[in-house]
């Protein structure tokens, strides 16, 4: 069992963007934290499910030691031309599957942003997270959540389902298009007005300080995928147990825009 279908969709998506990263800085730092600039600083950096290395991109400014980021599909062609363009001299870009990936040399940080919900097994990818991590490295990970996304679950999730099997322009002209254009109208108002009370507030709170490309790209991402999981809290807290590798007083799990979850920690 083997993720080439959702890598291949991905692609579609990475290689039809403008050079270089789809993130703000300020986008990017907020994914790692609590990890920062001091924690990368002259590591070893391993990105599990690279995109187009758009979180490279930007890590590449924290003067890491290395960075090497995985992707099982094409888009590691877009990735190579970003990180060239950093002209960061000490990175790799390598097609492989992330869940069954292992580096010759463990790196000191390991992590997998927005990847691991989109496997057919989401367990496995964050195995891969853990094996890849040398002892006394820390790893970070960030996921859809199930709380908070009701909405998505039973109005988008559908749509998604029949979305992902059309031709890529079709999809993020026709659909995603069309869909990001509500979106944009809806997350205007509810945070203009504080409308706190409705759903994808605090989402919507984050993502108005982008354009309606921003937008757009969101939702081509959400509807591209062939499958998509939302995973709770006990889930993640349950993860974080399954390894004896794993310092269970280092960790953490941390709630995002009210429908994500980032979590992570350290090895012994």
């Amino acid at each position: 069992m083997n993720d080439t279908s959702t890598a291949n969709a991905f692609a579609n998506s990475w290689n039809n963007l403008p050079t270089g990263s789809v993130y703000t800085k300020e986008q990017f730092e907020d994914w790692f934290l609590p990890l920062n600039k001091k924690d990368i600083k002259g590591k070893n950096v391993l990105e599990l499910g690279c995109g187009n290395a758009s979180l490279l991109v930007h890590l590449a400014d924290w003067n890491p030691t290395s960075l090497i980021g995985i992707d099982l599909g094409d888009s590691i062609i877009t990735a190579n031309r970003n990180m060239q363009q950093t002209g960061f001299p000490n990175y790799k870009i390598i097609k492989d599957d992330l869940v069954n990936y292992r580096a010759e040399e463990k790196a000191d940080i390991v992590y997998s942003i927005g990847v691991l919900h989109h496997l057919k097994d989401p367990f496995s990818g964050f195995q891969s997270v853990i094996e890849n991590t040398k002892p006394g490295g820390n790893f970070h990970c960030w996921v859809y959540a199930k709380e908070g996304n009701l909405i998505i679950r039973l109005f988008v999730d559908p749509i998604r389902i029949i979305a992902s099997k059309l031709p890529w322009w079709l999809n993020k002209y026709f659909i995603a298009t069309p869909l990001a254009a509500l979106y944009f109208l809806y997350a205007h108002l509810i945070v203009s007005l504080k409308l706190s009370f409705l759903p994808l507030f605090e989402y919507s709170k984050w993502i108005t300080k982008r354009n309606f490309m921003f937008f757009r790209h969101v939702a081509f991402d959400q509807l591209v995928t062939p499958q998509t999981v939302y995973i709770n809290k006990t889930t993640l807290e349950n993860w974080l147990k399954s390894s004896d590798k794993i310092d269970s007083s280092s960790t953490y799990v941390i709630f995002r825009n009210g429908n994500s979850w980032k979590f992570g920690g350290k090895l012994y």
